[in-house]
């Protein structure tokens, strides 16, 4: 949805605590038997995810969320979530043809490539025309015109005739209420002003038929996976016609629904609850990520992250995709307000990778905000630690430590441990380890390049946490 917002407008234009010895078993859902790590190379040109595949597999990432591979116009952002045409890849990141180098030289380095799929509308093109008619006069001319360049690029599909008329179209009418679940799946998202907004599809058979030829030729090339942007927006029954089993064997599907909290909050009731509850996909976990803000937030505390599926602040485990920042929060004016401090972000990814559940998510971009904070994040130093220790302890069960208002310390089996700090003072957590899981006199190495070590000798043993700090200690 946050994409599609700025897409329309565009177009329009503590103190620390000590000695705590708490041990507290958390209780998951089974973890998902693939929860590797996925970077989301955020508006990449597909070339630059081949040439870097390299470095992609040696920091320990082996699934790639890529630009949405469809055709569209524009060098901005928000123009790649604007379709025109499902049938053919070309834009101004790559085209069919790079999309398949990309997706052929990933897997042969054990990389899964996922699709950013767009379903809800196509864009919006009312400055240049008064129909409906998808991709357009012009741009069948343009295949007319250099057919031998366009038969390269086709996915499916005549080339010929058009994709979608008027008949595919919901009514032309705003969201002007936002908490109405009949609006918000059925109206278009519109930039104000008279912005007549971007057309939303409607679930009639040959819409339904056209979107699934097109995840299945995508499937066909080798995608493992597909991210449903601004399924807050479609009926269930729209998606659920859509994504057919035999189109979801094999692969990860899961939706962005975007909510301001977990059980009990509007949003979450009126919109993810009913996601979750009617369709077997993942989604993004955005009551974890509200959860996360609170927590580091003025006045948070992180004992909130102990378990926070047992109140409803996050998401079953097989079903989650976790983050810390999504690419429409810095891109988006109205969304800013969520970006985290950066440091408190830094702590945030440590829990998210650290943790038992989950799929988690790592952002980078092209600087496209203008912050250049997450320009090449995938590749520093300490992310790609994060990745490692993930990579390590999947699979492990989680046990908590220590908490308390200012730190969280837990294992994961007895490969790893993971403590935060948010304060602004060292925390000293003292934890009884006479009925621990984890090895003594063995070195605990942190991952974040620290060189600290933890190495238990006796009971208690006592973390020694650094101010607005983190370790994820890994033994051999």
């Amino acid at each position: 949805m946050l994409c599609r917002i700025a897409a329309a407008r565009a177009d329009a234009r503590v103190r620390p605590l000590f000695g705590l010895a708490i041990l507290v078993l958390i209780t998951l859902a089974p973890a998902l038997a693939r929860a590797d790590v996925i970077l989301h190379a955020f508006n990449w040109r597909y070339a630059d995810v081949t040439a870097r595949a390299d470095q992609i597999r040696d920091a320990g990432y082996r699934v790639v969320l890529v630009a949405p591979a469809y055709k569209s116009q524009g060098s901005a952002w928000w123009a790649r979530y604007q379709p025109q045409d499902y049938r053919v890849i070309e834009h101004p990141l790559g085209n069919s043809e790079s999309f398949k180098a990309m997706v052929s030289a990933l897997a042969q380095r054990g990389i899964r490539t996922y699709a950013d799929v767009i379903f809800n509308h196509m864009a919006n093109e009312a400055a240049q025309r008064s129909d409906l008619n998808y991709p357009g006069s012009a741009v069948l001319a343009d295949y007319a015109a250099r057919s031998s360049y366009f038969s390269r690029q086709r996915l499916f599909g005549n080339l010929s005739n058009g994709l979608f008329s008027q008949w595919d179209f919901g009514p032309a009418q705003c969201i002007t209420d936002y908490s109405n679940v009949f609006q918000v799946t059925t109206y278009r998202l519109c930039g104000g002003g008279g912005d007549p907004g971007l057309p939303d599809l409607v679930a009639n058979d040959w819409v339904v038929g056209q979107q699934q030829a097109y995840l299945q030729a995508l499937k066909t090339i080798g995608v493992k996976g597909y991210r449903v942007d601004a399924a807050k927006h479609m009926p269930v029954s729209h998606i659920n016609r859509v994504f057919t089993s035999t189109i979801k064997s094999g692969m990860h599907v899961f939706g962005e629904v975007i909510t301001g909290g977990g059980a009990g909050e509007s949003e979450y009731e009126n919109f993810l609850r009913p996601y979750l509850t009617n369709t077997d996909h993942g989604a993004y976990d955005f009551p974890l990520f509200n959860t996360l803000r609170g927590a580091f937030g003025f006045g948070g505390s992180l004992s909130s992250l102990v378990d926070p599926l047992a109140t409803g602040q996050a998401l079953q485990p097989s079903r989650a995709v976790t983050f810390t920042v999504t690419h429409d929060i810095p891109n988006n004016a109205g969304f800013r307000y969520l970006i985290m401090d950066p440091t408190d972000e830094t702590l945030a990814y440590a829990y998210v990778m650290g943790r038992d559940g989950g799929v988690p998510m790592v952002y980078s971009d092209n600087n496209e905000s203008g912050d250049n904070r997450w320009r090449n994040a995938w590749s520093r130093s300490d992310i790609k630690g994060m990745v490692r220790f993930h990579n390590a302890a999947q699979g492990s069960d989680m046990q908590v430590l220590s908490h308390g208002s200012c730190h969280l310390v837990f294992r994961r089996g007895s490969l790893g441990i993971v403590g935060i700090n948010k304060c602004g003072s060292t925390v000293n957590a003292s934890v009884n380890m006479n009925n621990s899981v984890l090895w003594w006199n063995t070195n605990y190495t942190d991952t974040l390049g620290s060189g600290n070590v933890v190495r238990i000798t006796g009971s208690p043993y006592t973390f020694s946490l650094p101010p607005r700090g983190a370790r994820m200690w890994l033994r051999p």
